[in-house]
C-alpha cells in the first residue's frame, strides 16, 4: 500500500541529550517491526522522527507520500480535556477534511464503525475522562482505524491495559499487516514480539541489529544492548553537535 521508510544515517537527541546514532535502514512496504531496546534507548524519539514530529540533527528519513498515523503513549496525552468517544474518533478525519470542512455524515459513520469494531459500541456520547485505561487505548484505536493510514506507528500500544483489551487490539494490528500497511510498533515484552513480529530493530541509541526477529533478538545482541545501556552518560552532549 505504500513506499518504503528509508533511514539514512540518522542522528536524533532528546532535550540536547544524545537519543539515535547513526542509524540507517529501511521499513519495507507493508513489513511488521517492532523497535526494541532499553529504557532511553531513543525508541519513542525515532518513532516521532519518522512522523515528522522530531527534528533530525544529522541523516535524513525519506517517507512515502501517503499518510502516517502515530499513536503516542497514553501516558503523553491528556485525559481531562472535556471531549466525548465520538469527537476523538471523529479527529481522525483531520488529515482528510482540515480545521475548517465540515463533517458530514458519511465521516461521522465511519467513525461510529470504528468505535464498534473496537469493543465501544453505545460510547460515543461517553466523555474521555469516564474511561479505564483499556477503553481509552481502544479509542486511540479507533482513530487509527478512522485515519486509513497506511503507514502505522504505534507506541507501546499494550501497555497498562488488560489481556483481553491487548488481545482485541492485536487482532487490529494483524489485520492491518495483511491488508499490506506498514506497521511499526515500540514494545517491550519480548515474547509478544518473537511470537507476533517478523522483523526486529534492536535499538540501545546506537543501532544493535534490524532484521528477522530470531536473529535481532539473539542472546549475543541482547547482552550488549543492556552493556551499552549500562555505560550511557545522561550528560552527554548530542552527537555531533556543540555542547
Amino acid at each position: 500500500m505504500s513506499g518504503a521508510i528509508r533511514l539514512r544515517d540518522v542522528t536524533l537527541s532528546h532535550e540536547r541529550h544524545p537519543a539515535v546514532h547513526h542509524l540507517s535502514g529501511e521499513f519495507a512496504p507493508g513489513s511488521l517491526t517492532a523497535i526494541v531496546g532499553p529504557n532511553g534507548a531513543g525508541k519513542t524519539t525515532l518513532l516521532r522522527a519518522i512522523a515528522g514530529l522530531h527534528p533530525l540533527d544529522e541523516g535524513r528519513i525519506e517517507r512515502p507520500a501517503e499518510r502516517i498515523a502515530l499513536l503516542p503513549q497514553m501516558s503523553a496525552l491528556d485525559r481531562g480535556f472535556p471531549i466525548a468517544c465520538l469527537d476523538v474518533a471523529l479527529l481522525g478525519h483531520w488529515s482528510r477534511t482540515g480545521a475548517f470542512r465540515a463533517i458530514g455524515l458519511a465521516e461521522r459513520a465511519r467513525a461510529e464503525a470504528a468505535l464498534e469494531a473496537v469493543g465501544l459500541s453505545g460510547f460515543a456520547r461517553r466523555p474521555v475522562g469516564s474511561l479505564s485505561a483499556g477503553q481509552f487505548q481502544r479509542l486511540l484505536f479507533a482513530r487509527l482505524l478512522v485515519q486509513d493510514a497506511p503507514v502505522i506507528l504505534l507506541d507501546e500500544p499494550f501497555n497498562a491495559v488488560d489481556a483481553r483489551t491487548a488481545a482485541d487490539l492485536l487482532r487490529l494490528v494483524r489485520e492491518w499487516h495483511g491488508q499490506g500497511r506498514t506497521v511499526v510498533a515500540v514494545l517491550h515484552d519480548l515474547d509478544l514480539v518473537r511470537r507476533e513480529f517478523p522483523e526486529t530493530l534492536l535499538l540501545a541509541r546506537d543501532p544493535i541489529a534490524w532484521g528477522g526477529t530470531e536473529e535481532a533478538l539473539g542472546a549475543a545482541n541482547r547482552l550488549r544492548a543492556r552493556m551499552m545501556a549500562e555505560g550511557w552518560d545522561a550528560e552527554a552532549s548530542p552527537c555531533g553537535l556543540a555542547a
